[in-house]
């Protein structure tokens, strides 16, 4: 776990030491961008200085704040998601930033991540990383129980023969399966880099260097193939059910005509 400095984000900037924390706050996130004035970074993601840091917002659902304090961060966190409305995050990531001028940019030994200034375009680069991370940190948990949904059935059919009969949650799951990986590949596209490196191409080695520790790209791909099995499992299970489902009707059928043919010869010796 990387090390995490006081929560005080002028003492934090004063000292070269801020905290990068990235919250998944729900599904989808909208942004009241009035009022903002000049504080804003960036559009897409829309990126706004706050106090003495910042705030990036993605569509999926992430927020992630940038040398704020506890006090800034709770209430960035409370206008992103509306009054009323709680801030428990549904996954949450924290990485401790150390300021070193003319020094080399990465991850260091104490789990901290080393960078030569905090402008615009580091934070969009960190930020971009980081809410990737925790949004697909969350995928793999849903993915993970869907697996222990299918586990028991696949079991059963291997040790009895016997179909489960629960067609509609097996749709579900197939269902659960074909969102995930819309989630995973349309709305976070994990393999994409964003667009402010085409500006800053020297952040190039950096964002390398952090797409590589969080593990991004395979994580993703993962992602997919387990979803993609997920889908071919449920598939599968729904089409031996449509197939014993067909053999029934069969049988009903040709019993029925046998039925109609011993009533025909039974009327045809009475008469």
């Amino acid at each position: 776990m990387p090390e995490v400095p006081d929560r005080d984000g002028a003492a934090a900037q004063a000292s070269g030491v801020l905290v990068a924390h990235a919250v998944l706050l729900t599904d989808r996130l909208t942004v009241d961008r009035t009022g903002r004035g000049g504080g804003v970074v960036s559009t897409a993601p829309y990126c706004y200085r706050r106090g003495n840091g910042y705030v990036v917002v993605y569509r999926y659902g992430v927020a992630v704040t940038i040398g704020l304090d506890e006090s800034e961060e709770k209430s960035a966190l409370g206008e992103l998601l509306g009054e009323g409305q709680a801030s428990q995050p549904l996954e949450e990531e924290r990485l401790a930033l150390t300021l070193k001028p003319g020094e080399d940019e990465g991850l260091l030994a104490n789990g901290r991540l080393q960078v030569r200034e905090l402008s615009d375009a580091h934070v969009l680069v960190l930020a971009d990383i980081l809410a990737k991370s925790v949004a697909l940190a969350r995928y793999e948990r849903e993915i993970a129980n869907v697996f222990d949904t299918i586990e028991p059935a696949a079991t059963e059919l291997a040790a009895t023969g016997k179909l489960p009969t629960a067609r509609r949650g097996l749709l579900k799951l197939i269902g659960s399966a074909l969102l995930a990986q819309q989630r995973v590949s349309g709305r976070i596209a994990f393999a994409e880099k964003p667009d402010i490196l085409w500006e800053h191409p020297e952040l190039e080695r950096l964002y390398a260097r952090l797409e590589d520790e969080y593990e991004i790209v395979e994580r993703g791909t993962l992602l997919n193939g387990k979803v993609g099995a997920i889908a071919t499992a449920a598939e599968t299970f729904t089409d031996m059910m449509d197939t014993a489902r067909s053999t029934r009707l069969e049988i009903l059928i040709v019993v029925l005509i046998l039925v109609e043919v011993v009533l025909a010869v039974v009327a045809f010796f009475f008469r």
